[in-house]
């Protein structure tokens, strides 16, 4: 029942029910770290997206090859990372590093979310339009940090 108040608080599923979020539950895994290690890494394949459920990750970003790796931010409790995956499964963007012991996540592989939406299309609106929401903020604060219009 704790998983589910937690995911309540998960902006992309805004909008699930209770049922949809239990869907959710029973095709995500509980997967542990500890400080160091490395969740996901810059550039390689992703296939799966992860809620923080206890702990913190640190999110690193290589801009080029010859840059140095540089951190943007923390996430912790309630937050999550790898939500691209669901749409293309493509190179991740960024290195994901925990770093506390006992770190908690609940990871959801895109080829399990397809099927599910497959029997429940309204939970792949409802995640998909969220996605779409937050990359949208995303490229018009990023459009305002460059200086240029964001439509």
């Amino acid at each position: 029942m704790a998983l589910l108040s937690l995911l309540r608080t998960v902006t992309l599923f805004n909008g699930l029910s209770d049922e949809q979020l239990q869907r959710l539950v029973a095709i995500s895994k509980e997967e542990v770290f500890n400080a160091g290690d490395v969740i996901v890494q810059q550039g390689t394949s992703g296939d799966k997206l992860y809620v923080i459920t206890e702990g913190q990750v640190e999110v690193r970003v290589r801009p080029a090859p010859e840059q140095a790796e540089r951190l943007e931010l923390y996430l912790g409790r309630g937050q999550l990372f790898g939500e691209m995956a669901l749409l293309d499964e493509g190179p991740r963007s960024a290195t994901v590093r925990c770093c506390r012991d006992h770190t908690t996540l609940r990871s959801i592989y895109a080829q399990a979310f397809n099927a599910l939406c497959n029997t429940d299309t309204a939970i792949g609106y409802v995640v998909m339009r969220n996605i779409a929401r937050d990359l949208s903020f995303k490229l018009r604060h990023r459009n305002q940090v460059l200086g240029h219009d964001a439509e």
